[in-house]
């Protein structure tokens, strides 16, 4: 996937209580994703841009848009992306 495609899928990472939780116990993050991102196009994106590997993908539609919630692979530790992306 092209970078530039890839960047208009994935927006940017959602960061609440409940997201710190999942980083730290469940090794997920949690991003906003444009609204005709499919699960598909959403891990392809992640992996991509950030250089991780992706287990699973599971999308959510909310009134502020579509979340994608990201399950990373046992080698690419989710505290360790937050860290780069500057959310811890």
């Amino acid at each position: 996937m092209q970078l530039e495609k890839a960047f208009s899928i994935v927006k940017m990472p959602y960061v609440t209580e409940k997201t710190f939780r999942l980083i730290e116990q469940e090794n997920k993050m949690v991003f906003l994703v444009s609204r005709d991102a499919t699960k598909a196009t959403v891990k392809e994106a992640i992996e991509t841009v950030y250089g991780v590997k992706v287990d699973k993908v599971n999308l959510m539609t909310t009134k502020s848009g579509k979340e994608a919630f990201v399950k990373l692979s046992d080698e690419t530790p989710a505290a360790e992306l937050a860290s780069k992306l500057g959310v811890l």
